[in-house]
C-alpha cells in the first residue's frame, strides 16, 4: 500500500509541485527583473492568480467526469508546452513586448496549474479515504511534498534567473511538468453515471456550494484560512520588493527567503503528525494558528533581511500546519461522489485573496505596504479565531459518515 501511494500519489505530486512553485515564485521575480517596477510586479501576481478562478468549476467538474488521473496528465503536458513555447519567444523579443508575453505566460500557467492541483488534491483525498484512521499522515506527506517543492523552487528559480535569465527558468519548469505527466497513474477510478456527470457547470458550482454549507466546521475553517491567504499573498507580491529595494538584497535572496520558509514548514509538517495523534485536529489547529498570526504583525515591523527571513518562516510553518488540518477535515467530510466538485469551491475560497493581494500591491505606495500587511495580520487573527472557537462537529450532507 505505502509503495503503491509512492508511485501513483506522491512521485507525480513531488514533479507536479516543483513546476508550480518555480511558476509561482519565479514569475513575479522575472517582472520585476524586466520592468524594475513594484506595480507591475504586483499585476504579474495578480495575472498569475486570477484566470485560475475561472477554471475551478470546469476542473471539478472534468475530475468528476473523467478521473483525476487523466486530467492530471493532460494539465502537466499543456504546462509544459506552454512554458516550452515561451521560453525561446521570450528570448526573442525586446523588453516591452516580453513584459506582456510573461503576464500572459502567466495566465496560461495558472489555469493549467488549477487543473493538475484539482486533480492531484482528488487523488490525494482518495489515497486519504482508503488511509482511514492515519489520514492525517498521507496528508502531512503530501503537504511536506508540497514544502519540499517549495523548498527548491524559489532559490532554483532564482539562481537560474540570475545565471541563465527566463530561458533556464522556463526550460525547466517544461521539464518537471512532462516528467509529472509522464509519471502519473493510470486511469483508476469507479465510473460515475453520466447523469450525475454531464451537467452544466453551474450544476457543479451548486453542488459544491450546497455540500460545503452543509458542513459548517469545514466552512469556517475555509473562511479563516481565507483570510490568512490574503496576508500570505501579500507577502508573496511584496517580498521581491520589500528584500530587493528596502533591504538592499538580490533576486536570490527572494528565493532564499522562501526557501528557507519551506524548509522550517517541512520540519512543523513532520512534528504535527505526532501532535495531532495525541492533542487532535482542533488543539493542533489553534496553536498553529497563534504561531500564524504573531509573526505576521512582527513581519510588517522587520527592519533587516535576517528577522524578515526569521518571522517569514515561523509565519510558514503555522500555516502549513493549518494546511494538513485543512486536508484532513475535507477528506473526511466531503463525500467521495462530490469531492471534486466541493473541492473546487473550496479551494476557489481560499485563493480569491491572492488576485487581491496583486491589486494592493499594485495600488499600494511601496512606502505604505507594511501598514497594509498589518491590517491583513488583524483580518487573518479574527478569521482564525472564529474558527477554532465554534463547533467542533460536523456531519456531511451527502453519503455515509466516516
Amino acid at each position: 500500500m505505502t509503495h503503491g501511494r509512492a508511485r501513483g500519489v506522491y512521485l507525480p505530486r513531488l514533479a507536479d509541485a516543483a513546476a508550480s512553485s518555480m511558476t509561482t515564485y519565479g514569475i513575479p521575480l522575472l517582472v520585476l527583473g524586466t520592468t524594475n517596477s513594484s506595480s507591475l510586479t504586483g499585476i504579474a501576481f495578480m495575472l498569475a492568480w486570477a484566470p485560475r478562478l475561472c477554471t475551478f468549476a470546469l476542473a471539478g467538474m472534468a475530475v468528476d467526469r473523467f478521473g483525476p488521473a487523466r486530467v492530471f496528465r493532460l494539465a502537466a503536458t499543456g504546462r509544459a508546452l506552454v512554458a516550452g513555447l515561451g521560453a525561446p519567444a521570450l528570448a526573442l523579443t525586446g523588453d516591452r513586448t516580453a513584459s506582456g508575453l510573461v503576464m500572459l505566460l502567466a495566465a496560461c500557467a495558472g489555469c493549467l496549474t488549477q487543473f493538475s492541483f484539482i486533480a492531484a488534491e482528488s487523488i490525494g483525498g482518495a489515497a486519504s479515504r482508503e488511509a482511514g484512521d492515519e489520514a492525517h499522515r498521507v496528508q502531512s506527506v503530501l503537504l511536506s511534498i508540497d514544502q519540499a517543492a517549495a523548498l527548491a523552487g524559489p532559490a532554483a528559480g532564482g539562481l537560474l534567473l540570475q545565471w541563465n535569465g527566463s530561458l533556464g527558468m522556463l526550460t525547466v519548469i517544461s521539464g518537471l511538468s512532462l516528467l509529472s505527466a509522464a509519471i502519473a497513474p493510470g486511469a483508476r477510478r469507479t465510473p460515475v453515471p453520466a447523469a450525475e456527470t454531464a451537467g452544466p457547470v453551474a450544476q457543479g458550482w451548486r453542488t459544491g456550494w450546497s455540500t460545503l454549507r452543509g458542513l459548517p466546521t469545514l466552512a469556517r475553517l475555509v473562511a479563516g484560512l481565507a483570510l490568512s491567504n490574503l496576508a500570505l499573498g501579500l507577502l508573496e507580491a511584496a517580498t521581491p520588493v520589500i528584500v530587493v529595494k528596502e533591504l538592499g538584497r538580490s533576486s536570490a535572496s527572494v528565493g532564499v527567503v522562501w526557501s528557507c520558509a519551506a524548509a522550517a514548514s517541512l520540519l512543523a509538517v513532520a512534528v504535527c503528525r505526532g501532535a495531532i495523534d495525541r492533542w487532535g485536529l482542533t488543539g493542533v489547529g489553534r496553536w498553529a494558528a497563534v504561531v500564524t498570526v504573531v509573526p505576521c504583525f512582527m513581519i510588517a515591523r522587520a527592519d533587516s533581511y535576517p528577522a524578515y527571513l526569521v518571522l517569514t518562516a515561523v509565519f510558514m510553518a503555522g500555516d502549513s500546519v493549518l494546511a494538513v488540518v485543512l486536508r484532513t477535515l475535507r477528506s473526511h467530510l466531503i463525500p467521495a461522489e462530490v469531492f471534486g466538485s466541493t473541492l473546487s469551491v473550496t479551494v476557489l475560497i481560499l485563493l480569491l485573496p491572492y488576485p487581491l493581494a496583486g491589486i494592493l500591491m499594485a495600488v499600494v505606495d511601496p512606502a505604505d505596504i507594511r501598514m497594509v500587511i498589518t491590517v491583513c495580520a488583524v483580518l487573518q487573527g479574527v478569521g482564525l479565531a472564529r474558527a477554532f472557537t465554534r463547533g467542533r462537529r460536523s456531519r456531511p450532507r451527502h453519503g455515509r459518515r466516516r
